[in-house]
């Protein structure tokens, strides 16, 4: 069964975040727990809230345990940009585009759904 857990709107760059995800995709919870909170990145804090999310979504909602739960995906997707402008000379103005993101993390316990028709 799949478990899932997204924050949108994060303030930072999605290309600052992805090489952190992409470490973690196919290990456990624990494995990935550890790679999250070693890591001195800023990304690292919110990749671990949404991480910690998905695990308790799993163990409240779906019941599941979290010695069984694998990451099956992580992804990290731009955001709309902030949109700002900087007072240049003569009246003028430069823009500031700040960057966001959505980050999304998949959890599995590597059991398939009841109910699920995938035979075509």
């Amino acid at each position: 069964m799949d478990v899932r857990a997204t924050a949108k709107h994060v303030r930072l760059s999605a290309s600052k975040a992805r090489d952190l995800v992409a470490k973690m995709r196919g290990l456990s919870v624990a494995e990935a727990l550890k790679v999250v909170d070693f890591s001195e990145r800023k990304g690292a804090l919110h990749i671990g809230k949404v991480l910690r999310s998905a695990i308790a979504n799993a163990e409240n909602n779906a019941k599941l345990s979290v010695e069984d739960l694998q990451v099956r995906d992580a992804v990290v997707d731009e955001g709309p940009r902030l949109r700002r402008y900087w007072a240049r000379a003569r009246g003028g103005a430069s823009p500031i585009r700040r960057k966001t993101c959505h980050i999304s993390i998949v959890l599995t316990d590597g059991e398939e759904e009841e109910g699920s028709d995938d035979e075509t």
